[in-house]
């Protein structure tokens, strides 16, 4: 039975601390079919002039805009198992060769732009429009991977949807949004970047550990995260898509239908949505991160009822919301692992790797909080990543990650640089050229030709993980060691740097 009091008294509980921290803040609302029942809110909207965080006030909804931009493209009959390229012929062979089902169920193997684009030194805070970015898309190399084979998150597939829908209808995301909100007078609508005024926008902040700073991201927003709206606004588009009424009857069905992977078996991220379970309850939902902003949106669609969770402070927004739908439906919540390793592991080969600390783990750099399978084993709250692992008897981990049967090992402390890896690299391709240095540092393009500097973390077999912040972002990609002589790098989103030693270069 529903406690709509109980789901009220958590989200007071969550919220109320933001008041009296007398920083940024949020909105909880708590809804059913027919629209929001409960909320609470607490912090500043803008610090700078005390301005209160309502459910009302307007807010960056980040990656929460995927669905709603899948709901576009399902009311424009766009066939999603047509390749990319016959909507948009001058992609890159191997990127017009994905279906669009898969470029938006993240297992299309696309590198995202925004990791691309890092690991060729460009800042986070660069002013690129979509014409930039796209004509940068139209550059890359090739895919991460094998199409079908691995769940690894990318907007780039989403920025690609958002093409399509302009070139199919002849407009705007902006008139597109605006349409689709109308029926209901939802106020939801497509922002392009940071530079574009919102009436009544919240603004984003990050604590740097000494105090909260203002956020900041330059590149264009798009449909993979472009929408700014309420707490209040975005339950109502959610209750109606849930209550199936006219214009959205049959689209979270759709949105939520199950994806899978090339050898049949079944993913738990859809089109723009997560499927995921609390207690005996089927949940779906999606979060979102800009800098400053993280927002988390669940519903139970079967019970007809559903949380979100904006806020304008970088700080997790997952739990919370599952907190509050705990609370408002009597489920409870995952237990905590019986045991909770730490410290850096890696696979026996390849760049993938994963840190484990605070109940939580990276793997790549895509974060998931974990929690007890019930079965002396690990399992994520899938924000977006499914992670299931079990120790092993020499105290290696294995499982299942995005889908791929993964085998974790710890890696030792005394683990040195492997000094193959030290010298000049260049990727001829994308013009990407870094220095490994045997003191275990390496010279990475950043600004032009300002450049910065980056300690490696030694890996076995001739591996390394770079350590590059951005803003309240730490970008963490693997270095390692070709058995032909070369050097790849790798990230959880982006896979498609290749270098070749310079001549000449250290030894």
């Amino acid at each position: 039975m529903v406690d709509w009091t109980k789901g009220r008294g958590e989200a007071q509980a969550i919220a109320e601390p933001w008041t009296r921290q007398g920083g940024p803040g949020g909105a909880i609302v708590l809804f059913d079919r027919e629209g929001v029942r409960e909320s609470a809110s607490g912090g500043f909207a803008v610090i700078e002039h005390r301005l209160p965080f309502t459910p009302d006030t307007q807010n960056r909804l980040a990656s929460i805009s995927k669905h709603i931009c899948g709901a576009l493209l399902l009311r424009e009959g766009v066939s999603l198992e047509e390749p990319l390229a016959s909507f948009i012929p001058e992609l890159p062979q191997a990127l017009g060769a994905v279906p669009l089902g898969r470029a938006l169920d993240m297992t299309g193997a696309l590198p995202d732009m925004m990791e691309a684009l890092w690991q060729q030194g460009t800042p986070f805070t660069a002013s690129l429009a979509a014409s930039e970015i796209f004509a940068a898309a139209c550059r890359l190399p090739g895919l991460n991977g094998e199409p079908g084979s691995e769940m690894a998150y990318s907007n780039t597939g989403w920025r690609l949807a958002q093409a399509i829908l302009e070139r199919r209808t002849g407009k705007g995301a902006a008139q597109l949004v605006e349409e689709l909100m109308a029926p209901a007078t939802l106020p939801i609508r497509f922002v392009s970047d940071e530079s574009e005024v919102v009436p009544g926008l919240a603004t984003g902040y990050w604590h740097d550990g000494q105090g909260w700073r203002r956020g900041f991201y330059g590149f264009n927003f798009s449909a993979s995260g472009g929408m700014a709206g309420s707490a209040a606004g975005l339950a109502r588009w959610a209750a109606g898509l849930m209550a199936g009424r006219e214009p959205y009857a049959g689209l979270l069905d759709r949105l939520a239908a199950p994806r899978q992977f090339a050898d049949a078996s079944q993913s738990g991220y859809r089109l723009g949505l997560v499927a995921s379970r609390l207690g005996k309850t089927h949940i779906i939902g999606h979060g979102g991160s800009l800098t400053g902003y993280r927002n988390h949106m669940l519903m139970a669609p079967e019970l007809g009822v559903g949380v979100v969770v904006l806020t304008n402070r970088e700080e997790d927004a997952l739990w919370p919301a599952l907190r509050v739908l705990a609370a408002l439906l009597g489920e409870a919540l995952p237990d905590d692992p019986e045991h909770v390793p730490a410290g850096l592991y890696a696979a026996e080969d390849g760049p993938f790797w994963a840190e484990f600390a605070a109940g939580a783990i990276s793997v790549m750099g895509g974060y998931e909080k974990l929690v007890s399978d019930g079965d002396g084993g690990l399992r994520s709250l899938p924000a977006y990543l499914d992670i299931a692992l079990k120790p092993d008897p020499d105290g290696a981990f294995s499982g299942r990650i995005g889908g791929v049967a993964r085998r974790l090992l710890p890696v030792p402390p005394e683990t040195m640089l492997d000094e193959r890896l030290v010298g000049r690299w260049r990727d001829e391709r994308l013009e990407v050229e870094i220095t490994i240095s045997a003191d275990g540092t390496a010279s990475w393009p950043w600004a032009g030709t300002v450049g910065l500097t980056t300690p490696l973390t030694p890996l076995p077999g001739g591996r390394a993980l770079a350590d590059l912040k951005h803003g309240p972002w730490r970008h963490r990609p693997c270095l390692w060691l070709q058995p032909d002589g070369s050097l790849r790098l790798a990230s959880h989103r982006s896979r498609i740097l290749h270098f070749q030693r310079i001549e000449g270069g250290q030894s």
